[in-house]
């Protein structure tokens, strides 16, 4: 486990001195504005979604130089999604990675516009990226293209929607599911993805990696419920027992804790077994992040 920590610590600064490089570059951006982008993408956190995108193209002997700005615009996606999530008319959390919310430093306003700016930087990154590493057309186009699906009304944005209508209702195991799928899966999904498209990957490969990544992601979240039940705060970064309090449904709430570790177990299972089965998969990173995926504190 200390061998896949290290590799996480080491694929998330490559992450971030790119981050700060984007950060500093484009000139015109008011200042207030580019303080408050900066504050919440270079706060820290697992960047477990840029690091899977570069180690999908790893598994794949693909270039970490090509893929290292697609998984940029991953976590700028994610973190403009974090913003957004922690306003009052949203979650209204106080505390991110354990310092304040964007919106109680900079003001609503502000928190709102810094999440606009990044989501729509990590197009222009994308772009850039596609161009940088001559990716066929093709590629580019729909590698775009089903970023916007994904991180937009019928993937992430949509599951949130669902989510904000869960809330002080019991919704059934199935609708939890789909929630899940559209408000962290698809993003976890596409970022697999993005490393496979970007690697060269083959059909086969890529539709391996896709049921990997969604069973990988449901995990995640549900590590995310019972984490909120058991976790600490002070290896969380961000208050504990949120769900109970604005009584959303849990796997923990519906399944109960056992059955819940139960199924993120199965999950990564076989997430593991579907990589594991394609020959020119190098899955030894991918199969490592699914097991500590079980394990994670935070």
């Amino acid at each position: 486990m200390e061998e896949i920590q290290g590799y996480l610590k080491e694929k998330a600064k490559s992450v971030e001195s790119r981050l700060k490089e984007y950060m500093e570059s484009p000139e015109g951006i008011p200042e207030t504005l580019r303080e408050a982008m900066t504050y919440s993408l270079l706060a820290g956190g697992k960047r477990l979604r840029p690091v899977l995108t570069l180690a999908t193209a790893e598994a794949l002997g693909g270039d970490e130089e090509k893929v290292l700005p697609f998984a940029c615009a991953v976590e700028m996606i994610h973190t403009y999604s974090l913003i957004h999530d922690d306003l009052p008319a949203m979650d209204d959390d106080d505390f991110r990675r354990g310092n304040p919310t964007n919106h109680k430093i900079y003001g609503e306003a502000m928190a709102i516009l810094a999440g606009d700016a990044l989501l729509t930087q990590a197009f222009g990154v994308m772009a850039q990226g596609a161009l940088d590493a001559q990716l066929p057309r093709e590629t580019a186009l729909t590698l775009i293209r089903e970023c916007a699906v994904r991180a937009g009304a019928e993937g992430m944005v949509g599951g949130q929607v669902k989510d904000i209508q869960g809330e002080g209702r019991e919704v059934s195991l199935e609708e939890l599911q789909d929630i899940h799928r559209s408000k962290t899966g698809d993003l976890i999904t596409w970022s697999v993805r993005i490393g496979a498209m970007v690697a060269g990957s083959g059909e086969d490969e890529l539709q391996a990696l896709t049921g990997y990544a969604e069973r990988l992601g449901l995990a995640f979240q549900i590590q995310d419920d019972v984490l909120d039940v058991i976790g600490d705060r002070q290896r969380l970064g961000k208050p504990v027992g949120s769900d109970e309090v604005k009584n959303k449904s849990t796997y923990p709430s519906l399944l109960g804790l056992d059955s819940s570790r139960e199924r993120i177990r199965s999950l990564v299972e076989e997430a593991k077994h579907l990589i594991m089965a394609q020959e020119r998969i190098r899955p030894d990173r991918l199969l490592a992040i699914a097991d500590y995926l079980t394990v994670r504190d935070k």
